[in-house]
């Protein structure tokens, strides 16, 4: 209840930069025209994404034959949650990392990379599937496109409102009118980074969010924290050549997250996500 309230906030944190920003590049019509804008580009995202996203890692379907441990844990996770068994693909990697994708339980996709099934336990798998399993119950593809939505509308806003304003620099000399364009190009500047981070600030939510359903699913936390150790130390000597568009999907970053890059980073710091784990298990939580 806590990360569903504390992802209402954030979309609402979203939705109130919308508005602000959209006062300032036209007012009301400015909000309107940059939601649609932003509502036909995520539409088609929203509903076509799993067959992008597992194309681009060329993806292949499993079934109980070429792969019976994972189907055999997914199918009993599926059935314990009351949910449709989802299509399951193998990408052919040896850096361990997996996905889901799928707009609503009736059209989901679980992907394992070949790594994974190498180095994880069965038990270890089962803690990653039911975490993957969460998010397709959690409906966090639908969450991440209305975020995706919000955030596109600002920053298409906060590119209008800063062209605008350099592009109105010429012939105006009075200093009040120089500082009140000043400020619209900070503000086309910082309302889109801003809304970035709200946008990263809610998959990191909805991460904690699948770890601790995952754990209630599998119900052990400490598979997944085993897991996530094995995933995150591997991940760090062979990097999966993913794109930063679709990072956010995998249950641990692909992508390096050092030091200041870490304030952009699509994924909770690995250590937190165990800790949090392992208090669940402790039964602290």
């Amino acid at each position: 209840m806590n990360s569903i309230f504390k992802t209402t906030i954030l979309l609402g944190a979203l939705t109130g930069l919308l508005m602000v920003i959209g006062g300032l590049a036209g007012g009301r019509h400015g909000v309107q025209i940059a939601l649609i804008f932003a509502i036909a580009m995520n539409f088609f995202s929203y509903w076509f994404s799993d067959k992008m996203v597992l194309a681009a890692y060329g993806a292949k379907p499993i079934d109980a034959t070429s792969a019976p441990e994972v189907f055999s844990i997914v199918q009993e996770l599926a059935l314990q949650a009351h949910i449709p068994m989802p299509r399951l693909y193998l990408i052919d990697s040896d850096t361990p990392n997996a996905f889901a994708t799928g707009r609503n339980p009736n059209h989901a996709a679980v992907a394992v990379t070949r790594g994974i099934m190498r180095i994880c336990s069965r038990d270890e798998l089962k803690g990653v599937l039911a975490h993957e399993l969460s998010h397709v119950i959690n409906r966090d593809i639908l969450t991440s496109s209305i975020a995706a939505t919000l955030a596109g509308a600002v920053m298409m806003l906060g590119t209008f409102v800063r062209w605008g304003a350099i592009f109105g620099l010429g012939g105006r000399s009075d200093d009040d009118e120089r500082g009140g364009i000043l400020g619209l190009v900070v503000a086309g500047i910082l309302a889109p980074i801003a809304a970035t981070l709200i946008q990263l600030a809610i998959s990191r939510t909805r991460e904690y969010q699948a770890d601790a359903s995952g754990a209630k699913l599998s119900h052990n936390p400490l598979l997944l924290a085993s897991a996530l150790r094995k995933l995150e130390a591997s991940n760090e000597r062979m990097p999966l050549d993913a794109g930063p568009a679709t990072a956010h999907l995998f249950i641990v970053n692909p992508l390096s997250a050092q030091g200041m890059t870490r304030l952009f980073s699509t994924h909770p710091p690995i250590e937190e996500r165990i800790r949090r784990l392992e208090q669940m298990a402790a039964g602290r939580t």
